[in-house]
């Protein structure tokens, strides 16, 4: 069974069992270049915003009851995650994403129809005083931050990791390494903490952000005049998205300004970036770590999580870390689209959003899996090998810079000039050298001797 619909450009066939309408497959056909579609959490905001319209129009007489409630029920279900089959345009389209808000109000329209056996327009009813540059960036925003409210949680899960294994690894006292050098002692716990904290501050920052993001232009239609829209409905209609949505939404003072310019995108993926950044950090620090186990520091053991090779027995490799770093890696090539869409924006209205939201949803959704991973995976199952961290840092010279305060720098550069020369661990070189008691080294060596701030 088939259909016939006209639109602007003529009339054109369609099955009878899709939702969607002529403009939608006008823009399945003409955008087939990157082999997925718009991302469903853009597209179950852009279902609330419509309700969130509707409901407006509703309240000012502008929109008859019945209709609403079919054009509300049906955006229910949208946002809900049905209908997703008839959500079929290319996540990268010409046209600021009209193809996307048009696919939305073809599928509301007709599933509304359907629930209240009135005909439903797309245009007419459920994209009554709106535009596609005023909903589509503001279901942009309302998924972005529903997207770094999950994120969030995942960042806290991940911190929270990682100070267990603070307090785990407390006493593993251990060799500390700068431009991949021996340096001073530490302990394990303390390289634990330092991530831990970097995260708290990736968190505050995810947290912060979405205020970058609550002030809205819904009711500025076209380009932010508010042009072919009641004046009562301008103003109601964030207040109802608001309730819809139970975020702190607020509709921007100056709507031409939050039509056409995206800076606080840019913004936000940097805070994306910055976190991609952190995760890299820690990955690669777990990658040198884990190294070895012979040939490598092996001071500590990763989950095995799979066998490592298909001709090598036995091997296993770090591969969390090794996914988490290409996780960052994608966050940070996103960041340059987002950039770059940002700044080619033109006049009063930014053609590029579709590629901001693509490159902006993935990012979130992309930390916030790896996030997940990362702490489940790998950190939470982490092992130290104490004995052998201890072993490493009793064999370097660098660790006679603990023993300062008691034998003074010239002794201390006689003790590591033994321990190079004969390949003497610090103990053997300081008994040679008669140098103090062996109760008074294990003193200078304890996990609260070696991380104390300053000596007394």
């Amino acid at each position: 069974m088939t259909r016939i619909e006209h639109d602007l450009l003529g009339e054109r066939e369609l099955p009878d069992d899709v939702l969607y309408g002529i403009q939608t497959a006008r823009a399945r056909d003409a955008f087939d270049i990157s082999d997925r579609y718009v991302r469903f959490e853009l597209i179950a905001a852009l279902a609330l915003v419509k309700k969130a319209c509707a409901a407006a129009n509703a309240e000012l007489g502008h929109l008859d009851a019945a209709r609403a409630a079919a054009i509300a029920s049906a955006c229910d279900e949208v946002a809900a995650g049905e209908h997703r089959a008839h959500f079929v345009t290319d996540a990268l389209q010409g046209g600021a994403g009209t193809s996307t808000n048009m696919n939305a109000n073809e599928v509301i329209a007709r599933r509304a129809t359907q629930l209240c056996g009135l005909e439903v327009s797309p245009l007419g009813h459920v994209n009554l005083h709106q535009s596609t540059n005023d909903t589509y960036p503001t279901a942009l925003r309302v998924a972005a931050i529903f997207g770094l409210q999950r994120l969030e949680k995942e960042i806290v899960a991940l911190q929270d990791a990682c100070q267990e294994k603070e307090r785990a690894f407390a006493d593993v006292v251990k060799l500390g390494r700068t431009q991949l050098r021996d340096a001073v002692p530490t302990t394990l716990g303390r390289e634990f903490g330092a991530w831990a904290n970097a995260l708290a501050r990736d968190r505050w920052r995810v947290f912060k952000c979405v205020e970058r993001l609550r002030v809205v232009n819904l009711g500025g239609t076209a380009i932010g005049t508010g042009i072919a829209a009641p004046r009562k409905y301008i103003f109601l209609a964030a207040e109802k998205l608001r309730e819809e949505t139970r975020l702190n939404l607020a509709r921007a003072e100056n709507l031409i300004d939050a039509t056409q310019n995206n800076d606080p995108f840019v913004e936000v993926s940097g805070i994306l970036r910055a976190h991609a950044s952190t995760l890299v950090k820690i990955a690669r620090d777990l990658r040198l770590l884990s190294s070895g186990p012979q040939g490598g520091l092996g001071e500590i053991e990763l989950p095995a999580i799979q066998p490592g090779s298909s001709i090598m027995p036995g091997k296993i490799n770090p591969v969390i870390p090794e996914m988490v770093m290409q996780a960052g890696f994608r966050v940070f090539a996103h960041d340059t689209e987002i950039t770059t869409a940002v700044m080619s924006g033109e006049l009063e209205l930014n053609a590029f959003l579709p590629l901001i939201a693509d490159a902006l949803l993935a990012s979130i959704a992309l930390l916030e899996r790896t996030d997940a991973i990362f702490a489940r995976d790998c950190i939470a199952g982490i092992t130290a090998n104490a004995e052998h961290c201890r072993a490493l840092m009793e064999r370097s010279q660098e660790t006679v810079t603990a023993l300062i305060p008691a034998i003074g720098h010239e002794r201390a550069v006689e003790l590591a000039q033994l321990m190079q020369a004969e390949h003497l661990s610090i103990r053997e070189a300081v008994a040679r050298l008669g140098l103090m008691p062996a109760g008074e080294l294990d003193a200078l060596l304890t996990p609260e001797a070696l991380c104390a701030l300053g000596w007394k």
